[in-house]
């Protein structure tokens, strides 16, 4: 038994540092999208590249191969507790992933993902995708060149995938979204309204907006002394740290309810990091108390966004705080309304969850065909607009309103996008375990209690973090597998109640 905890004691003390050394690097990332100045960008991506390239020598050393060596020989010598060998499993994966890669790739790709960053946002300002289209170009070869080295028996697209959706394959993702690709687009047209503008009658100011969030937030108890809450082009949740949470939220104009919603949806994602089993903190634990998938990920966001705030409860238990803010709403349905639109739009971020899954669509295929199809990088503004206008009957008019509204790409997230579709697919499959458990959502939300739902969710989502991939968590939740079916009788069903409004 010494041995054993020699092994893993030493092992344990190289994650930590691994793991702190990967908090620097997310702490820059932090600052990158909030308060760097622009001309800042370039000494960050030097300072990125470093950090990456120690990261990876790190994670792919042989000494660093000894100690989990080691620890797996003792594991296998001692009584193998299951949780220590699911660690040994995934720390032994993702060793190999890291010994497979040339450490110049490493570097070169850091560097392409901060100045793709960079140029994204300059290119996003200026409506110009020919100021992003190198960038872009030089992260889907370098990605490219990663899938190559990893040589995993998968698709490019697949194993860029794989980070984000563990044993995803192209297969059961095109199974699970057919229904979807079919369904979604005979429900806008049933919608019946013609495409209109998407901006309010009314608008909040900034300084309301800010409050309102911070309402949100302390009601559905956050800690301010472990968290934080700022702006980005692009809202986002991270963790940089034990009891180091931190969120972003935008304000955007003739969109009073956006910083609100992103706000709702980041503290959902939040939520799910300081659920999750660990001994002090995910960055900080073994690989079992890490996020099970962004797709698991997505649908505690989507939870708190969509089956909380947006829900008609909610409105009615905030519609009067809106109006002390400034809105001019005569009853929670006014607020209802707004906070549910049904006229497909162009922004993904805005979305209705009607029209939502059609953005995702469109961006899966796109970055399939860019990174297997053939589709060059030049042809992505054309594609992005047919796509738009077949299946959702909008037409960007200019880049920024389309193919450059999302920073992923920028940052070489191949594989990120259908996360957010899946999410959708686990939230509502896990809510309809929820109802049957403790009831409906709705029903708390009334009451002014969202203790509950967090508290189941804690007991029977959180805490599986890695030891299962996404399908089996939902499996193991809700007794069934995973399948569109539970989504789109979700919408149907709040379409029906929002039509009758």
């Amino acid at each position: 038994m010494a041995d054993l905890i020699t092994a893993w004691d030493k092992l344990g003390a190289h994650i930590r540092e691994t793991a702190l050394t990967g908090s620097i690097q997310s702490t820059l990332y932090w600052d990158q999208n909030t308060r760097l100045p622009r001309s800042g960008s370039a000494w960050r991506g030097e300072q990125l590249t470093l950090l990456a390239g120690q990261l990876h020598a790190r994670q792919s050393s042989p000494a660093y191969a000894e100690l989990v060596a080691e620890a797996r020989q003792t594991w296998a010598d001692g009584e193998r507790c299951l949780e220590q060998g699911r660690n040994l499993d995934l720390l032994e994966q993702d060793l190999r992933r890291q010994q497979s890669l040339d450490p110049a790739l490493v570097s070169a790709l850091a560097t392409a993902k901060a100045a793709g960053y960079s140029c994204w946002q300059q290119a996003r300002q200026d409506s110009d995708f020919s100021l992003f289209a190198p960038a872009l170009q030089t992260l889907i070869d370098l990605r490219q060149e990663q899938a190559r080295q990893l040589a995993e028996p998968r698709s490019c697209w697949e194993t860029l995938a794989q980070p984000f959706e563990p044993d995803l394959t192209l297969d059961r993702l095109m199974q699970l979204f057919a229904p979807l690709k079919e369904r979604l687009p005979q429900l806008v047209a049933e919608v019946a309204a013609p495409p209109r503008s998407r901006s309010a009658a009314w608008e909040l100011s900034e300084d309301a907006q800010q409050s309102l969030c911070e309402q949100l937030l302390t009601s559905w108890g956050r800690d301010p002394d472990s968290t934080c809450l700022a702006r980005s082009p692009h809202p986002f949740s991270i963790t940089l740290g034990p009891s180091d949470y931190r969120i972003t939220t935008r304000v955007v104009s003739g969109q009073p309810l956006s910083c609100f919603l992103a706000t709702a949806h980041e503290w959902g994602h939040s939520l799910y990091e300081q659920g999750l089993p660990n001994q002090s903190h995910q960055w900080f634990s073994w690989p079992v108390g890490q996020a099970t998938s962004m797709a698991v990920h997505e649908s505690q966001s989507l939870f708190w966004e969509n089956r909380v705030a947006r829900s008609f409860a909610f409105s009615e238990q905030w519609w009067e705080r809106f109006v002390q803010a400034g809105a001019p709403l005569q009853a929670p349905r006014d607020l209802w309304r707004a906070m549910n639109p049904l006229s497909p739009g162009l922004n993904r971020v805005e979305a209705d969850e009607l029209s939502y899954g059609l953005h995702i669509l469109i961006r899966t295929e796109l970055e399939i065909a860019l990174l297997e199809g053939g589709l060059a990088v030049s042809d992505l503004p054309n594609e992005w607009n047919r796509r738009y206008s077949e299946l959702l009957g909008v037409t960007p008019e200019n880049d920024a309103e389309g193919c450059l509204q999302d920073v992923h790409w920028s940052e070489g997230l191949f594989g990120y996008f259908p996360s957010y579709l899946l999410g959708h697919l686990i939230s509502a499959q896990i809510s309809e375990a929820m109802v049957e458990a403790i009831g409906a959502p709705e029903d708390h939300v009334a009451r002014g209690d969202v203790g509950p739902l967090l508290a189941w969710l804690r007991e029977h989502v959180h805490p599986l973090g890695r030891s299962v991939n996404a399908e089996q968590l939902v499996e193991r939740v809700t007794g069934r597998r995973l399948d569109a079916g539970s989504f789109l009788t979700y919408l149907e069903g709040k379409l029906a109640a929002l039509s009758a409004a």
